[in-house]
């Protein structure tokens, strides 16, 4: 069913929750303004009394708040004061979605992604039969998953209850929330909603994996109605452009989730955090408050992206003579904007090079982000055309990656450019927890080369550190508060926080994996677990953690391969041949040529006392064959490598 997105411009703010507007010295008005507001609020008390005598479910009143504006701004909206039925159909669009009256009071929030872990961000609200989705992102692969592209949430509880699905609602455009998508649409093709950065982004996946994407774009302070869902889009600071929390209006309350944010009072864009807008939702009352914790470890602010511009120029100033490379997250618009900004200034032409930077920086272009001449830009090809101080190149690769931009500039696999003694190479991020080592490789590599490396103070975060957490935890004063977005230690160090700003430790819940919470007006408690875990991507195909590829690729990486090639007699299955041993992986050269001798030997006492007439299927040779050399192979080396009998029958 088509949803309606509600555009809410300025004109019309105290429709949406601001205080009334009254002249301070019109005194007439200001009465007209409280008259008019206990009429509406005794409208409201006998239409909630009607609404619970009829379904046994108390109704939250509308909240209308009257100004000396506020008949204009009704017009403005399509109702005429003059006419009832207008107002009615405006106020009542929701109808169109047919909602039923509640079955139940509670609400609940299923978790199957983002907990407990980094990445792979993915969240779903279920009231009665609806339910709307918030973010749907990957993570990439750890070091024990040999072969596997990315990891997803697995999201069978959403394909098993599709037809209750009314949205997916993204509050930004980075991998770790959008990165899922292209998986989770061709199973749920359900409409997304976004804002314009983080749609195009979005749509840049479409091209390359190919699947259904029905979207919506809204913009900060837009209010989406799903049912009975309503999502306002709330502008935060971020390290991407159009990043936001959802203040999430569900039949018991609201629930507010914060996104990915901190709060930078000099953002590139000009465009701070809204948080007047954050604290009239909280004056106004949030039930439950979901808050990202990754950075909450750290004490104090984070500080503002326009501070790495400062570096940043400081050091173009310093190597106004050398050619300049800088590595960051394709994904950080705004360190890409800066970086441009400053190689325009420094009279330096742009070279790109990685595929996801190309198609960001393009993204943001076509929609606007970004104001630059196409002459700024030049090909890859043509750097050798230009002296060292006229030339800067933005990498990806910043952590280390082994097939990315840097990593082969690094080890000097890139053909087209060469580093030397006259580079300096900026790497603007840190290292993820897990990447120290691949990013110290390629540091040492480049120094190996002749070129200077700058790692240190070139980065600001684009997360919240505790300050900013607290500042929010007191702007929004929830009721209940469940941190998300982090490891267990930062969901426990978060609810902490919480608890020291007067959460009480009862309305305050750790979330995992799976979990379902329930939560009512009384209380908020974890009530069921639904399917969970993870989707492991290799290529076109998908599986789950305990897929027999996965466990055959862990044995052939640690242990090796023994491929194992008997010939035996059709008719009195005695061998034809001696066994043929090849290994790989498995044992050094020197040691193999007599270990295979000696397992052959094995092989051959093992198979002279099997009984080819009693054998019910050919299964039962193949373990004849692997058992005694699983055996001996243990014994003289302590390992097991996969053993692959190939049999022919002669």
């Amino acid at each position: 069913m088509k949803q309606k997105v509600n555009r809410k411009a300025s004109p019309n703010a105290e429709l949406r929750g601001t205080p009334i507007e009254v002249s301070a010295t019109a005194d007439s008005l200001k009465f007209e303004s409280k008259v008019a507001q206990k009429y509406l609020n005794s409208t409201n008390e006998q239409k909630i009394n009607n609404h619970e005598s009829k379904y046994g479910v108390p109704k939250k009143p509308r909240q209308v708040h009257v100004s000396k504006t506020n008949n204009d701004n009704l017009n403005n909206l399509g109702v005429s004061t003059a006419n009832p039925q207008a107002k009615k159909m405006s106020i009542n669009a929701n109808k169109m979605n047919k909602t039923k009256p509640n079955k139940s009071s509670a609400l609940k929030i299923v978790f199957l992604g983002g907990v407990g872990e980094i990445g792979k961000n993915m969240t779903a609200l279920e009231y009665n039969d609806q339910i709307i989705i918030v973010d749907c992102g990957l993570s990439f692969p750890s070091n024990d998953m040999p072969g596997i592209d990315v990891v997803i949430p697995d999201y069978t509880y959403i394909t098993e209850n599709i037809k209750k699905v009314k949205g997916v609602f993204i509050t930004h455009g980075h991998e770790d929330h959008i990165g899922a998508l292209p998986y989770f649409l061709k199973e749920c093709p359900v409409t997304v909603y976004g804002t314009k950065l983080t749609l195009t982004l979005i749509a840049n996946k479409q091209k390359e994996k190919q699947f259904e994407l029905k979207s919506k774009t809204v913009n900060p302070g837009d209010v989406v109605k799903a049912g009975c869902f309503s999502v306002e889009f709330v502008r935060v600071n971020h390290s991407v452009a159009g990043a936001c929390a959802l203040a999430i209006t569900t039949p018991i309350g609201v629930v507010f989730h914060t996104g990915d944010y901190k709060i930078d009072f000099e953002p590139i864009d000009h465009n701070m955090i809204d948080l007047s807008r954050i604290a009239e939702i909280g004056k106004k009352g949030v039930l439950c408050m979901m808050g990202e914790s990754t950075n909450c470890e750290k004490e104090g602010h984070t500080p503002s992206e326009s501070s790495v511009g400062k570096t940043l120029e400081k050091i173009f100033a310093e190597n106004q003579t050398r050619r300049i490379f800088i590595a960051t997250f394709a994904s950080n618009i705004y360190r890409v904007q800066q970086i441009i900004e400053l190689a325009v200034k420094y009279g330096r032409k742009v070279a790109v090079v990685g595929r996801s930077m190309l198609n960001n920086i393009e993204a943001a272009i076509r929609i606007g982000e970004f104001y630059f001449d196409k002459e700024v830009f030049i090909d890859v090809d043509k750097i050798n055309k230009y002296e060292d101080k006229e030339i800067c190149v933005i990498s990806t690769g910043s952590q280390g990656e082994p097939a990315s931009a840097l990593s082969r500039l690094a080890s000097g696999d890139f053909n087209k450019i060469e580093i030397g003694k006259n580079d300096t190479v900026i790497l603007s991020s840190y290292p993820i927890p897990g990447n120290e080592s691949s990013v110290n490789r390629v540091i040492n590599n480049l120094y190996k080369r002749g070129a200077i490396v700058i790692h240190e103070n070139v980065h600001a975060s684009g997360h919240a550190c505790q300050e900013e957490l607290k500042t929010m935890i007191s702007l929004l004063k929830p009721k209940y508060f469940i941190p998300v977005h982090g490891e267990y230690r930062h969901l426990k160090i978060h609810s902490m926080i919480a608890e020291s700003l007067g959460v009480k430790p009862e309305n305050i819940l750790i979330p995992e994996i799976g979990m379902v919470a329930e939560v009512t007006k009384n209380h908020i408690m974890p009530r069921d677990h639904v399917q969970s875990g993870e989707r492991l991507v290799d290529g076109l195909g998908m599986g789950d953690i305990q897929s027999d590829v996965l466990r055959e690729r862990k044995i052939l990486s640690e242990d090796g391969l023994c491929v194992v090639v008997v010939t035996v007699n059709g008719e009195s299955g005695e061998l034809v041949t001696d066994p043929y041993l090849i290994t790989r992986g498995f044992v050094y050269s020197q040691e193999a040529e007599k270990l295979v001798e000696d397992a052959k030997q094995v092989l051959i006492d093992a198979l002279k006392e099997f009984d080819f007439k009693q054998m019910k299927d050919f299964n039962e040779f193949r373990n004849a064959v692997r058992k005694p050399l699983r055996n001996f192979f243990y014994k003289q080396t302590m390992r097991t490598p996969m053993i692959l009998p190939i049999i022919y029958k002669g």
